[in-house]
């Protein structure tokens, strides 16, 4: 008796000490780039996300960026293997920053949040359900960690109190002390992988922007759009026919606004909500002399498909055996974890589309929600869940369409409802059927943060204020486009701002020169296109919390609400952007340290301060201002992306007072042939004279890869 006694002590103190050690083990870092480290806990599952991603790190670009040492930060970082999960747990520091993790459309600032990350429609709150739960968070330390699970991933950035704590928060009573706080301190990030096994990346820098420019790289660097991507979208009503796109496009031109590629939503089909995947021979009855004839007019066009295969759909038999146990609109799921499933829409989207002259997608409905999706509980033929499945479809779609363009060396740039960790070099933007203009912006900003592009789409608008707002605000993101599936709107809509209109769409096809080359930043560097201000050199601003309002129904705890900088954003290295909202009198911009300068006039408008903008006296025009030393090429107003082997003079503005140089990029604007070298980079620099007088070179070009013919300076800065 005495020793079964015994035994039962021993085994129950063993299994106490394996929870404790368990609880407290150490992760096992790998370097496998420069400032990226891997650790493996428990057994990572067959499909990750980086895995669909099937990323190729730019090992010479991570090395330019230098070989930082591992964050000391995370040496306390501890994971746990319990009831089948991982668990894991990052120190924080007091006033320590997080962002990223997700797409998210209310907030910048992720501490004191919960969420649990899951592909979904957005739904009006930053529960971390959204189109890019991306596993990945960014510290204003200098470090980023993200959790390559395809799983509904829990995260507590902040929130909870562990009782072993080194830096336990104090006990308070309400009843006595005034500043109780109803969020304690809490010292760590704690994540829950419902799964056996993951994999875990660190990512170091001397700043955020370096941690996000290291991420981006080691998932293959930014994608790099061909030039007609950065131009004007029209996406036209969805039962359009070919004749009246064709006219819609001629609109377009006689009326002088910009466009290089149209969108044809779901009636260009035979059948769709299932899809057939074909023409509708009514509406195009010659698609390939339709394409063909877009294309003499440099037009480009984009095809609106969702993935789910109609039985009049000639894929439909074959397919059936690679799809899920659940359709969507009834409408079978293809597994594109198999390779048939793969195959046969590779077969039949380069027939009916690429092969005609199609030149992307717009891929809708791979997000949610619920209940249009397949459940949680469908089977695939994969083997893999419907969760798995779920996490990585948009993203799996994203890679395989993008193959079929690279195969033929040609360049996509689509659309897509659904992301995750890993795209950074896929060409697609997210957009969504949520209007929020502010949230719109917000999600712009933190779309720098997880390596996805976010376009803020301007579809109808109540007055024409909010138009010129919301069009305005188009013109500068990744993509700029006017969605008039329903609603049949045009730039032109509200005449009493259609010159306005007119005029920012000119603008941005102006500035091509500037977004293509900070779009091969993205590409080479890493550097994301748009950029949230936390990102930004010389940006400071406190995680301050604002004293909340005790309501006993909306907030009985009298919570304080965080102070975001949700509402600005830069493009570039130098361009700051501040939109205007309908209905709204005036707004602040915090200006980052140095001078900044009005890019319309050139004159100062403050130095590291808040400044403080009259709406009204700026109706016609979004606010945009300049870094000191800014360089902004720009080309004249042109209606269409420029032609492959088109050659344009180059007027390059320079604000300020300060000597500078930026590198201008440029290649064919279509092909890969980057990749193996055909590019320039033409240095454009700013120097003073004998006199102190600022002046500006004028290079010859070296190779035939720079397709402007002269190059004017312009001194903004009198």
């Amino acid at each position: 008796m005495r020793f079964k006694t015994h035994l039962l002590f021993f085994l129950s103190s063993f299994v106490f000490n394996y929870n404790l050690n368990a609880q407290n083990a150490n992760f096992q870092w790998k370097r496998v780039a420069p400032g990226v480290w891997k650790a493996i806990v428990g057994k990572p599952e067959q499909i990750s996300l980086l895995g669909v991603a099937q990323i190729k790190p730019m090992q010479q670009a991570l090395e330019k960026l230098g070989a930082p040492a591992f964050p000391k930060h995370l040496t306390g970082s501890k994971n746990e293997l319990t009831d089948g999960k991982v668990y894991l747990r990052f120190p924080l520091v007091k006033q320590e920053q997080l962002f990223g993790l997700g797409l998210n459309f209310k907030s910048v600032q992720q501490r004191g949040s919960i969420k649990t990350l899951h592909v979904d429609h957005y739904n009006g709150k930053d529960d971390g359900r959204t189109h890019a739960p991306v596993p990945f968070y960014v510290s204003g330390k200098g470090y980023g960690i993200l959790i390559n699970s395809a799983r509904y991933i829990t995260v507590y950035a902040g929130t909870a109190s562990r009782r072993d704590s080194e830096n336990p928060p104090l006990e308070m009573n309400r009843n006595t002390q005034k500043n109780w706080d109803p969020s304690p301190y809490s010292d760590a990030v704690e994540i829950l992988v419902p799964a056996a096994g993951t994999e875990v990346y660190v990512f170091a820098g001397k700043n955020a922007m370096e941690v996000v420019q290291r991420y981006n790289l080691y998932c293959g660097g930014g994608t790099l759009p061909p030039k007609w991507g950065l131009g004007f979208t029209h996406r036209t009503p969805t039962l359009f026919t070919d004749q009246q796109v064709l006219k819609e496009v001629a609109d377009f031109e006689a009326n002088g606004y910009p466009l290089s590629f149209v969108g044809l939503e779901p009636g260009w089909q035979s059948y769709a909500y299932p899809n057939s995947f074909v023409w509708d021979s009514t509406r195009y009855p010659k698609p390939k002399a339709f394409l063909d004839q877009l294309k003499t007019k440099n037009i480009r066009a984009n095809l609106w498909i969702n993935p789910y295969v109609s039985s009049h759909s000639p894929i439909y038999k074959n397919i059936l055996p690679y799809t899920a146990s659940h359709t969507v609109w009834v409408g079978v799921v293809p597994d594109f974890n198999t390779k048939p499933a793969q195959n046969l829409c590779k077969g039949l989207f380069t027939k009916q589309h690429i092969d005609l002259g199609v030149s992307g997608y717009k891929v809708d409905e791979t997000d949610g929600y619920d209940n249009w999706l397949w459940p949680d509980v469908a089977k695939f033929p994969s083997g893999f869940t419907a969760e798995q499945v779920r996490q990585t479809y948009g993203l799996q779609f994203q890679k395989m369409s993008s193959e079929w363009f690279r195969e033929k060396n040609i360049r996509t740039y689509g659309l897509v409802r659904a992301s995750n960790a890993g795209a950074s070099a896929l060409p697609y933007v997210i957009y969504n059927d949520y209007y929020n203009h502010k949230d719109f912006i917000t999600a712009l900003v933190n779309s720098s943060f997880i390596g996805v592009l976010w376009t803020p789409e301007a579809r109808s608008s109540k007055t024409s204020e909010e138009w010129l707002r919301r069009m305005q605000t188009v013109c500068f993101s990744p993509m700029a486009m006017l969605n008039a599936w329903a609603d049949g709107t045009k730039p032109w809509t509200f005449p009493d701002v259609a010159d306005q209109v007119k005029e920012v769409m000119q603008l941005r096809m102006q500035l091509l020169p500037y977004l293509y080359t900070t779009f091969a930043q993205y590409h080479f560097e890493g550097k994301p296109p748009v950029r949230a201000m936390n990102l930004v050199e010389g940006f400071s601003f406190e995680d301050k919390m604002v004293e909340g309002k005790l309501n006993s129904t909306d907030n009985p705890y009298a919570q304080a609400v965080r102070q975001d900088i949700k509402d600005q954003y830069m493009i570039g290295d130098y361009l700051l952007v501040a939109p205007l909202f309908a209905g709204e009198r005036t707004r602040k911009v915090v200006l980052p340290r140095g001078k900044w300068y009005d890019f319309y006039t050139g004159n100062l408008v403050g130095e590291a301060e808040t400044i403080e903008i009259d709406q009204k006296a700026a109706l016609d025009r979004i606010p945009l201002f300049v870094k000191d030393g800014g360089i902004i090429p720009m080309v004249p107003v042109i209606l269409h992306s420029p032609l492959k082997d088109q050659v344009l003079p180059l007027t390059v503005r320079h604000y300020g007072t300060l000597e500078n140089s930026w590198n201008l990029y440029d290649d064919d604007g279509e092909s890969f042939e980057y990749e193996k070298g055909i590019y320039s980079f033409t240095k454009l620099e700013v120097k003073r004279d004998i006199n102190r007088d600022l002046v500006g070179n004028v290079p010859v070009p070296s190779t035939k890869q720079i397709r402007y013919n002269s190059i004017t300076w312009q001194w903004m800065t009198k």
